[in-house]
């Protein structure tokens, strides 16, 4: 895989990685030297970032440590300009937080990336194969119906694809993760593979990046298989039809 790289050195928390691109757009990347040293090896892993349609595109380092930005083009040659300026720690601003029951989770979108691009994908939607049929699809193709770039295995995988390193990708530049729990969802390692990658960005990033769909569960069911899981905001698709979720979370995603 073709892939360019700076290496920032030891950097503070809150410190602010501005990359300058020209010529050509490019999936720009921050990353942690664990991070950055499985990319290499070509095992992927989770890093914030995806494609930089303007510049600059601004980083903030999340934790002291050794940091890298790479810029690559999906292993295709990249044929751009870029620079890399490292700016102090900026104190931080003081902000408001919308109402409603998705109102965190569009303050969420605001922070999952760094400022200056747009991510691969708007939702990324975690889900068991036995859901397929009686939600996820439709719902899948009822957020495309709205305009929204949704990771859905079905979309994206193709005969040769590396499941992990897709998934990997897909958790990594998508703007939140729809997590659709049920029964099936608990049971299975895959699902709980992206759920952990989803959380790990979200206790990364400080904010609210799940967003949990109940589907033929009930609470206790859910307080018995994640405790967390049970005490976040959900929506019961019982409570609700396919096109009425959608809705509601392409308005979280365009406030």
């Amino acid at each position: 895989m073709e892939f360019l790289y700076r290496d920032l050195g030891q950097q503070p928390r809150g410190a602010i990685a501005s990359v300058s691109l020209s010529g050509q757009a490019a999936n720009v990347w921050l990353m942690d030297t664990s991070t950055f040293s499985a990319f290499k090896a070509g095992r992927g892993g989770r890093a914030q970032g995806g494609r930089a349609t303007r510049s600059p595109v601004n980083f903030e380092i999340p934790r002291s440590g050794r940091w890298y930005v790479v810029v690559e083009n999906g292993g295709r040659p990249w044929r751009g300009r870029w620079g890399v300026q490292v700016l102090p720690p900026q104190p931080a601003p003081i902000r408001t937080t919308r109402s409603g029951a998705l109102g965190s989770i569009a303050d969420a979108i605001d922070d999952a990336h760094g400022e200056g691009f747009e991510a691969a994908y708007d939702v990324f939607i975690s889900h068991a194969t036995e859901d397929k049929a009686s939600l996820v699809r439709p719902l899948a193709d009822a957020l495309r119906a709205r305009n929204l770039d949704v990771w859905y295995d079905d979309f994206e995988l193709k005969l040769g694809s590396s499941l992990r390193q897709s998934i990997d990708r897909g958790i990594a530049s998508s703007r939140f993760g729809i997590v659709v729990l049920s029964e099936a969802f608990f049971a299975k390692n895959w699902t709980n593979y992206e759920l952990n990658g989803l959380v790990a960005r979200e206790m990364h990033g400080g904010r609210q990046l799940v967003l949990p769909l109940w589907h033929n569960i009930s609470k206790s069911e859910v307080l018995a298989a994640s405790p967390s899981l049970a005490d976040k905001v959900a929506l019961r698709t019982s409570d609700y039809t396919v096109e009425e979720i959608a809705d509601q979370v392409a308005d979280a995603i365009r406030r």
